[in-house]
């Protein structure tokens, strides 16, 4: 996938993370920036547990979301101390 669509579902991904952990993130902008990051830090997740996700667009979403995800739990864990 090119760059650009990959932080496009990155930050459709972080869109979607923010309404899962509601009341727990950093806003709009602050959600679609750790979206983009969840997304790779899902992807290298995904990677590490021995799947290959296909380079399709739902796949991917679906991979950022989860690393979206992770990243936002992490973060607020960090944030509490």
């Amino acid at each position: 996938m090119s760059l650009i669509v990959s932080l496009l579902v990155g930050i459709a991904a972080g869109w979607i993370a923010g309404q899962i952990v509601k009341g727990r993130g950093f806003g709009l902008v602050g959600n679609l920036i750790i979206g983009a990051l969840g997304g790779l830090a899902g992807h290298m997740i995904v990677r590490f547990a021995g799947f290959y996700p296909a380079k399709a667009i739902v796949p991917s979403l679906i991979t950022a979301v989860i690393g979206a995800v992770v990243l936002l739990y992490l973060v607020n864990l960090i944030r509490r101390f």
